[in-house]
């Protein structure tokens, strides 16, 4: 199944994260099958380089099927609030 989560990168006590769409059977930062957008926890949300989602490819991969983790569908909420802005 394939499924659009978070891949933890950046160094200890840093994090930041790409959301990538991947199989769920593979590793959290293995090989992923396209990177849509990223998010950085570290920088308050309303600053625009805190989180940034590709649309276009989001939306494309849900009509696809992907499956989307509990943490995704929140950052979307706050994504799609933060664009109404």
């Amino acid at each position: 199944m394939v499924i659009i989560r978070l891949s933890r990168y950046g160094r200890k006590k840093r994090p930041f994260y790409h959301i990538t769409v991947s199989d769920n059977r593979k590793f959290r930062n293995s090989k992923f099958l396209e990177k849509i957008g990223f998010y950085n926890p570290l920088l308050s949300f309303n600053s625009k380089y805190s989180i940034f989602i590709n649309l276009d490819k989001f939306n494309l991969w849900i009509k696809r099927g992907a499956k989307v983790t509990c943490r995704i569908k929140y950052l979307f909420k706050k994504y799609k609030n933060l664009l109404k802005l």
